[in-house]
């Protein structure tokens, strides 16, 4: 393939002033009233699944340019006695005379903490300003709308005022592939696997759907540690998702797409079709077995989502514990 067939199909999916030229929202703006009213509808027996990874140093983040988030304590019990045994004396910075004097003369203890972490190593939604080419991002905004100081444009803490929730379709292609554990590295998902995987498991797609792809990557890191690469999705799949309109997509690999493309000089050819042309927002590193599971005992493969990112102003990405239920 060649980099004229992928920008014949960007500008086929493209989605820039489709719901105006200020619009931030890309392919939310499909979830509806009426299809948060669907969605609901779909909770019938009060099942609740939890889609998020652990947020800590056991994860599976390795990548070259980000690391597992980091936790740590600001205070703890081993610290109130320390200092309070020790009083004043502990260490001459003013802080810690004074904390030492609160802890000694006052009933309460308590214990505090915070997180380093890059936003997108655990289970996390990419904002439309995550990825970019030819200097523009989603519906035309310049490149340059991002800087040191965040992200001016299609940050990830616009969509609080539509938040993201929906009707989700868990489409399983490992288990569709009859895979022990996961999809292999390199072996495509190509957009018919799709339609026959929708069609096997009697399910449809349509507009304003969230759509979760099941490759079993979460699978074999689970069971084996190993972070290595496992199939995902072929950039061919974005036009496949623009037919059906689907709001965002969002699996249980690193990328949603497969790491390694058939375009030459493009690494990631889906996450600029879908973030930066068609405005569909990508999640990652979601954990979908025990709700596949569920759904391939039942037959049925759709649940409401609610799956909001954390409101971090100027952010291209967040991190989040999405919810499926039944």
């Amino acid at each position: 393939m060649t980099s004229d067939s992928f920008r014949a199909m960007a500008d086929r999916i493209r989605n820039w002033g489709r719901w105006g030229e200020d619009d931030e929202l890309g392919t939310l703006n499909l979830i509806t009233a009426d299809k948060v009213r669907q969605a609901a509808a779909l909770v019938t027996e009060g099942k609740v699944f939890p889609l998020g990874i652990s947020i800590g140093e056991t994860g599976p983040q390795e990548l070259l340019f980000r690391r597992n988030p980091l936790h740590m304590m600001t205070i703890d019990g081993g610290d109130a006695r320390s200092l309070v045994r020790i009083g004043p004396e502990w260490a001459a910075h003013p802080r810690a005379q004074e904390v030492a004097g609160f802890l000694g003369g006052d009933l309460l203890r308590f214990n505090d903490d915070f997180i380093a972490m890059h936003l997108q190593s655990a289970s996390q939604w990419d904002a439309l300003s995550h990825v970019y080419y030819d200097e523009r991002m989603y519906n035309g905004y310049p490149a340059s709308a991002v800087t040191s100081f965040g992200a001016s444009r299609l940050s990830i803490d616009r969509v609080d005022v539509k938040g993201i929730t929906s009707r989700g379709v868990l489409l399983d292609l490992a288990r569709a592939r009859g895979e022990e554990l996961h999809c292999q590295h390199g072996e495509h998902i190509m957009p018919d696997e799709l339609t026959a995987a929708a069609a096997a498991q009697g399910v449809e797609v349509g507009p304003g759907d969230i759509v979760l792809v099941r490759t079993g990557w979460m699978t074999k890191f689970r069971t084996t540690r190993d972070t290595s690469p496992s199939a995902g999705l072929n950039w061919r799949c974005a036009e496949w998702l623009r037919e059906r309109d689907v709001a965002a997509v969002a699996a249980d690999n690193s990328q949603v797409e497969d790491p390694v493309s058939d375009l030459a000089g493009n690494m990631l050819p889906m996450h600029l079709l879908c973030l930066r042309d068609m405005g569909l927002a990508f999640g990652e590193y979601w954990d979908l077995d025990a709700l596949a599971d569920t759904c391939a005992a039942d037959g049925r493969w759709d649940f409401q989502l609610v799956a909001p990112p954390l409101r971090i102003t100027g952010a291209v990405g967040s991190p989040l514990n999405p919810i499926a239920l039944r």
